[in-house]
């Protein structure tokens, strides 16, 4: 079974950038991000293939969010431009068989979350 834990959180101004780090142990997946914020259900923002050939982003993050893998240490990261305070949530790592169905919801593991908060 997969164990994630992600890192990177924080709070930021509106335009800034922050880079999440998900540390995974176990067998490699398909890995992504999602985030929840207060109220709101948890929502897909990205997902990448195992072989990194494969990523997929929600349109909302789409030109400033980009996320990358690095196979050789099991990480998972997640490099947030331009942010905004609409992108303000908790953070989560997940693990998945596939990126679509990681787009889907469909979730083998998750970690247990990072807070970003954007302010204006």
């Amino acid at each position: 079974q997969v164990q994630l834990v992600e890192s990177g959180g924080g709070l930021v101004q509106a335009g800034d950038s922050l880079r999440l780090s998900c540390a995974a142990s176990g067998r490699t997946f398909n890995m992504g991000w999602f985030r929840q914020a207060p109220g709101l259900e948890r929502e897909f923002v990205a997902a990448i293939s195992w072989s990194s050939f494969i990523t997929s982003y929600a349109e909302s993050v789409k030109g400033r969010f980009t996320i990358s893998s690095d196979n050789t240490k099991n990480m998972v990261y997640l490099q947030m431009n331009n942010l905004k305070p609409e992108d303000t949530a908790v953070y989560y790592c997940a693990a998945g068989v596939s990126v679509p169905d990681l787009r889907n919801g469909v979730v083998s593991g998750w970690g247990r979350g990072t807070q970003v908060t954007v302010s204006s």
